[in-house]
């Protein structure tokens, strides 16, 4: 049933290794390059509760989750397929807009696909399995353009005709394929369970129809979010900052700070930004390993402790970056980024799930993005500006600003409560026999 996220997950690892470098490929500043991500945010915080809504109230051939699988896995590899051909910025742009439009489609549906199929004591590991399959996509497709170079011997400087370099066009071609064929696998290989009882399904369906009643439904469950969901939500936000940081200025940072290009037109630039890109598979390499562990290590430790661990390691990678000159160092920084990035994917999920009522699981799966793209947002209308006011437009500051956003998510966490685990507590103290 996770398989899928493994063709999910090689979209956002090409947008995320490549998308900084294809807007200076494209003309932009350092400071603008935030303001130009804002479509990606902006698109998750519309598309994710909306679809999240719309899936707790479909049922058909395909089941409830899986129409939008197949829907957004479309849209999705066509969008793939036409970003690295983009001659302007407002172009590049705005298929990124849709290009995460059409992800989001698929992506929050699977969210709530493990939780509806899985019971409670199988719910970290499903999202643990997801985080697997994660960190194998992203470790390919962030990888791709210098497989692409190194191995294949593509040519990789910008050639004539074409602002993108070629190893990066055909990575995007083969990242639409996998995409549509991962997801396919899913929706063919697994099997969804209409509600137990489909008539008063059908009949709450019926009652409320149109943008408006989803649109009044969303503000309803928001205003009734669980106190695990709240606190869970300051976690995120930090953490979303650190991540955000990091994929914007990362490529671009070792192109320049580690590799000394003078500019995007520099063949080192390219260089320095495909390394990035096996930095960036590093780190999901990373993920998908440390995703065996997980489970375990959250049965140890508890899962609120396991994340606070996780998110220190990945603060520590970060950070780790601010004195690092030599490019195979950099692998040991993404070590850490990589631990955390498998418990990001697993945990709160694993955490929020055992506080939502069944019946409406899309829907808060949704709004949790809330706590993803906010802070994206954020980032993207206010970094530029410290960028060219406060950090004289230094890629490198801005990665170590990452670093300190994790570190304080670290310590939110153990604010959180975990109310699976309160109660798995409080049913071993009542079975103890009174002494």
């Amino acid at each position: 049933m996770s398989f899928g996220f493994l063709g999910i997950q090689f979209g956002w690892g090409l947008q995320m290794a490549n998308m900084s470098a294809i807007y200076e490929y494209l003309g932009a500043k350092a400071d603008q390059i935030p303001i130009l991500w804002l479509a990606a945010p902006l698109t998750g915080l519309i598309v994710q509760p909306i679809i999240g809504n719309m899936s707790d109230r479909t049922w058909g051939r395909l089941g409830r989750r899986r129409p939008y699988f197949l829907t957004g896995a479309i849209l999705s590899s066509l969008a793939l397929i036409l970003m690295p051909n983009s001659s302007a910025l407002w172009m590049a742009a705005g298929l990124l807009w849709i290009l995460d439009a059409s992800i989001n489609i698929s992506m929050e549906p699977f969210r709530a696909f493990v939780a509806d199929l899985l019971p409670e004591e199988q719910r970290t590991s499903g999202f643990a399995m997801q985080s697997l399959f994660i960190g194998l996509g992203a470790v390919v497709a962030s990888a791709l353009p210098w497989v692409m170079s190194r191995v294949f011997a593509v040519q990789s400087n910008v050639s004539a005709g074409h602002a993108i370099p070629l190893t990066v066009r055909l990575s995007f071609y083969i990242g639409a394929a996998t995409f549509f064929g991962a997801v396919l696998w899913t929706i063919t290989k697994t099997k969804e369970y209409p509600p137990d009882d489909l008539d008063a399904f059908k009949n709450m369906k019926a009652e409320k129809r149109g943008l408006a009643a989803n649109a009044s439904e969303i503000l309803n469950s928001i205003s009734g979010m669980p106190a695990t969901m709240r606190q869970l939500a300051w976690v995120q936000i930090c953490t979303w900052l650190g991540l955000f940081c990091m994929w914007l200025y990362f490529p671009v940072a070792v192109a320049r700070n580690v590799f000394g290009a003078p500019s995007e037109t520099a063949p080192i630039y390219t260089r320095g930004v495909e390394w990035a890109g096996i930095c960036f598979a590093v780190y999901s390499a990373v993920c998908f390993a440390f995703s065996f562990l997980l489970p375990a290590m959250a049965r140890k430790l508890s899962r609120k402790m396991t994340h606070s661990l996780c998110l220190l390691c990945g603060a520590a990678g970060l950070l780790s970056v601010s004195f690092i000159h030599n490019q195979y160092l950099l692998l040991f920084s993404m070590l850490g980024v990589g631990i955390a990035w498998a418990s990001i994917l697993a945990m709160p999920y694993a955490i929020l799930a055992g506080s939502l009522p069944a019946q409406k699981m899309g829907v808060y799966m949704g709004i949790f993005n809330f706590f993803i793209v906010i802070p994206e947002i954020l980032a993207s209308l206010g970094l530029g500006w410290i960028m060219s006011h406060l950090l004289n437009n230094n890629r490198l500051l801005a990665v170590v600003a990452g670093g300190v956003f994790l570190a304080l998510a670290a310590v939110l966490m153990q604010r959180v409560r975990d109310v699976t685990a309160d109660q798995e507590y409080a049913a071993q103290l009542a079975a103890k026999p009174i002494v």
